[in-house]
């Protein structure tokens, strides 16, 4: 169980990232076209698991536009924008947004991916979806590096996860 805090009021997590160095667990999630996708489907590709509370927020959004910017000039790489927001919501907000570098993948179905990850925020206002968290993989799924956003209002370090990209 990981303490964060929400506008500086406690929360927590049902429990912890996965270890750097670590196989990351397989997801299943929901993609736009309201199709299944796990991590298998994006096999030999560095990918970047940007994991936010809802796309309706401001902080999700600055992220979400930063990793975006990113992924228009790292074709090898993928950026994963995971959020318990509906698909139709993540698709209208990239649209309205000029979002298109990044792939949206919601746990409309099931919250076993916030479970398995440690992100599932467990008591609080926001109980129920996830904290704020990076995780980068490399091209076999190996956790080359996590961050758990300490304060869920704050931007994650940008700067430190795309380094772990290179």
């Amino acid at each position: 169980m990981a303490n964060l805090t929400l506008k500086g009021n406690p929360i927590h997590t049902n429990g912890d990232l996965p270890a750097v160095g670590a196989t990351a667990p397989d997801f299943k999630l929901v993609n736009a076209a309201l199709q299944d996708v796990s991590l298998s489907d994006f096999a030999g590709k560095k990918k970047l698991l940007n994991i936010v509370p809802s796309l309706d927020t401001a902080v999700c959004a600055l992220s979400t536009h930063r990793f975006n910017e990113h992924a228009k000039a790292h074709p090898d790489t993928v950026i994963l924008v995971i959020s318990a927001d509906l698909p139709f919501a993540q698709k209208r907000f990239c649209g309205n947004e000029g979002v298109d570098n990044v792939v949206t993948l919601s746990m409309m179905r099931s919250r076993n991916f916030a479970k398995d990850y440690g992100v599932l925020l467990e008591d609080g206002p926001l109980a129920g979806i996830t904290a704020r968290a990076v995780v980068v993989l490399d091209a076999d799924n190996r956790v080359l590096y996590t961050e758990l956003v300490p304060e869920i209002a704050q931007e994650p370090n940008y700067q430190t996860a795309l380094a772990a990209l290179a």
